[in-house]
């Protein structure tokens, strides 16, 4: 098999999860990573085991060991970095959000399509065997037609207000901050799981913590400093709490919470759907187990068990049954259905499935887009934008 050349943009947090997911494929080689200066890149490469560091993301991209770029930079940079990989030819793995706001996403999307190449964003809870199980269940009709879709995404990172991100910060994360970068993803996953799409949304948000005190130099995502370092106030403008109703395109109603400032709630991600004959239930923190309910007969728990899962999803399980497997495997998942993509050709026939490409990054946006207008309008229901018109058929017409 003919090895695939990557190169990373942004060497931050999840930069070395990006690059733990490509080792684990055994079949791409790392060939250097571009950060905000070559002394930053350097650094990185050293402390990451990458043996090249780029001064800028113009070098990697004129680099033609590097088949695919994958672009882990704050939220601000996505759209000119993924937009230049592209007009250079690359295959290019985005994290999400797919840019700053919905303009943006859909430029990206339609130079994706435009470029012929593969384009990915990294909705990671896609890559759970349990969720692939949850989605063909549904598909199959075993849960009865969807009545009720709900859930939320809780945690409690931004709780102390002496916490402070470039997230915060309308113009390098964006205008939404909790939504944005934690309810985009349950969304995601309520429409892959559902194969339904949020058509209207409700939305009431809040700011619970809205003066922070923000260290004197600037921070990094997730970093940390101590109590005593010379601080800044911040006002914040952006939500860190949110509760959200919906509705569904096949008729279905829904409900969101997404918070970050909510103790001991770490990384708490729950979807349920509720079906006529019967309902499942997926937790990130328990991956490994499907809750199934029903009315006449016993509650099940499902176990994710190579053996007992659907075709569709059994692919995502890679150990036998009670060998757990978790986050960084549902993230090695995501980036072995892209690069089998990127083998393919990169062609809209040849995507697997469970894979979310630019044209889902841009239909996330418009959700989240759709839950501020409705908050900003006084907490009146709105419709959520149209997606990009789909390709034409060849020898179609109309």
């Amino acid at each position: 098999m003919k090895r695939l050349g990557m190169g990373l943009v942004g060497p931050g947090f999840i930069a070395a999860h990006h690059l733990d997911a490509v080792r684990r494929l055994g079949n791409v080689d790392i060939v250097g990573i571009a950060g905000s200066s070559l002394d930053s890149a350097r650094k990185r490469a050293r402390e990451l085991g990458v043996e090249r560091a780029y001064a800028s993301h113009a070098e990697l991209l004129a680099d033609p060991a590097v088949q695919v770029v994958h672009n882990t930079t704050p939220n601000h940079l996505h759209r000119d970095i993924s937009l230049a990989a592209l007009r250079a030819g690359k295959h290019v793995i985005s994290d999400k959000p797919l840019a700053s706001n919905t303009q943006e996403s859909r430029e990206l999307a339609e130079a994706a399509r435009a470029a012929g190449v593969a384009h990915v964003v990294t909705f990671n809870y896609r890559g759970h065997a349990l969720v692939q199980q949850a989605r063909a269940m549904i598909a199959k009709g075993k849960l009865g037609a969807p009545v009720f879709v709900h859930g939320r995404y809780l945690q409690d990172w931004l709780t102390d207000q002496d916490t402070y991100t470039w997230r915060l910060d309308p113009k390098r994360g964006g205008a939404s901050s909790a939504l944005g970068d934690i309810g985009s993803h349950w969304c995601d996953l309520a429409e892959h799981v559902t194969g339904s799409r949020i058509v209207a949304v409700l939305a009431d948000l809040h700011t619970v913590v809205p003066v922070r005190r923000a260290p004197a130099e600037s921070t990094k995502a997730f970093a940390t400093r101590g109590k005593n370092a010379p601080r800044r106030e911040v006002a914040i403008t952006s939500e860190d709490l949110a509760s959200v109703l919906l509705r569904f395109d096949n008729g279905a109603r829904g409900s969101l919470i997404v918070g970050q400032v909510l103790p001991g709630h770490k990384n708490d991600l729950r979807l349920e759907v509720n079906g006529r004959l019967a309902s499942v239930a997926w937790q990130q923190e328990q991956p490994n187990t499907l809750w199934i309910g029903h009315h006449a007969q016993a509650n099940t728990l499902l176990e994710r068990d190579p053996a007992l899962l659907d075709a569709s999803a059994r692919g995502y399980a890679h150990l036998p049954a009670g060998h757990p497997e978790a986050w960084a495997d549902a993230f090695r998942n995501l980036i072995a259905d892209a690069y089998a993509w990127i083998r393919r050709g990169g062609t809209p026939e040849t995507r697997p499935l469970a894979l979310p490409t630019f044209e889902d990054g841009y239909r996330n946006s418009l959700v989240i887009d759709a839950m501020l207008r409705s908050h900003a309008a006084g907490g009146i229901w709105q419709n959520v934008g149209d997606d990009i018109e789909p390709p034409r058929k060849k020898g179609k017409r109309g």
